[in-house]
């Protein structure tokens, strides 16, 4: 359990080095997903058996919690990327926004899912205490992919229907540096909720924490459905408490990265009405070090078969990959949209 001095401490002495270190965290995390630090890797062989060739062609993706959308859209884009290129994709779980982001700064990582907020706070080195003043210079863009819906999530017995009842709750706002927790405690200070307890969590952690009465509520920020909501909602009267009206209005004026977004009625068992919220938008991310040729192939394998995908079609192509891209395109990126 964390207050929000604690939090501003972790925050305020991250840096870059600090950043870069969360690639080394361990557990899963949020931000675009929550989980339990699973970790899939492809391939059977370990470091001391790769021959060179193997490794040249073995590429670490780093994806988000298995509670999320950002590890099983993963695997699916694992699967495409194998089926036709000569590349082997090594997903791992993680804790997501912050922690890819210094993963990728550090070389730990080839390619990770990240939120487009974070990845212009951490190349312009500003907007959160982790990246302020400690700009990652190697961070580029792939692609942009789907809208990341922020859910505040709540049991139908706490009485919370509304964000002004949140104050003096306690509340999971995601994993601890995640971009979850930073879009969480964003929110919350926008609407004016100052007095709450903080814990941080995976989704699935929250998940089990809201069945046991150990929190009032939890942020997860992902795309709709996310599995540890579902799963949550088929055996609890669920709540998603809405984003809307002025607070909408006060979130967006403080944070110019949010949209406007609705969970659309009978997403999750027991919300039979839509819920108005606000997003942010997931992208994939890669380093300046990446050779042109393997970016270009692995963003080729995608998005020349999205029909192969099954999560969020509606929102995944070619056409739609530069909405809201907040960061420099990577050269093989460019090659493969401008072409």
């Amino acid at each position: 359990m964390t207050n929000n001095s604690t939090r501003r401490r972790f925050l305020k002495t991250a840096g870059v080095a600090g950043v870069a270190a969360l690639a080394g965290c361990g557990g899963g995390g949020d931000g675009g997903d929550g989980g339990d630090g699973e970790t899939t890797e492809g391939g059977d062989m370990t470091e001391g058996e790769m021959t060179e060739g193997d490794t040249e062609t073995r590429l670490s993706w780093h994806a988000g919690g298995t509670g999320g959308t950002y590890f099983p859209l993963s695997n699916e884009f694992k699967t495409v990327v194998e089926d036709n290129t000569d590349f082997t994709l090594n997903v791992q779980s993680t804790g997501a926004s912050v922690e890819n982001v210094g993963s990728l700064a550090s070389g730990d990582a080839d390619f990770a899912l990240i939120q487009n907020d974070i990845a212009s706070f951490a190349k312009n080195g500003t907007g959160i205490d982790a990246f302020q003043d400690n700009a990652v210079e190697n961070l580029q863009g792939v692609a942009t992919l789907y809208p990341e819906t922020i859910t505040v999530v709540t049991l139908a017995d706490t009485g919370i229907t509304q964000l002004s009842d949140l104050e003096g709750a306690t509340i999971n706002t995601g994993d601890l540096g995640s971009g979850t927790q930073v879009n969480a405690n964003q929110i919350l200070e926008s609407v004016g909720i100052s007095d709450y307890t903080e814990q941080n969590a995976s989704f699935s952690q929250a998940a089990d924490q809201l069945r046991n009465g150990d929190i009032d509520a939890a942020f997860v920020v992902g795309g709709w459905p996310v599995g540890a909501i579902e799963d949550l909602a088929n055996t609890n009267d669920l709540v998603i408490v809405p984003i809307s009206g002025d607070n909408r209005a006060a979130a967006k004026e403080d944070a110019s990265w949010f949209a406007d977004d609705t969970i659309p009625a009978d997403t999750y068992t027991g919300v039979d009405e839509a819920v108005e919220t606000i997003a942010v938008q997931a992208m994939i991310a890669t380093n300046a070090e990446q050779p042109e040729e393997t970016v270009e192939s692995v963003t080729a394998a995608i998005f020349d078969n999205v029909d192969d995908l099954s999560i969020k079609t509606d929102f995944i192509s070619a056409d739609s990959a530069q909405d809201g891209m907040s960061i420099e395109l990577h050269p093989g990126a460019a090659a493969y949209f401008d072409a």
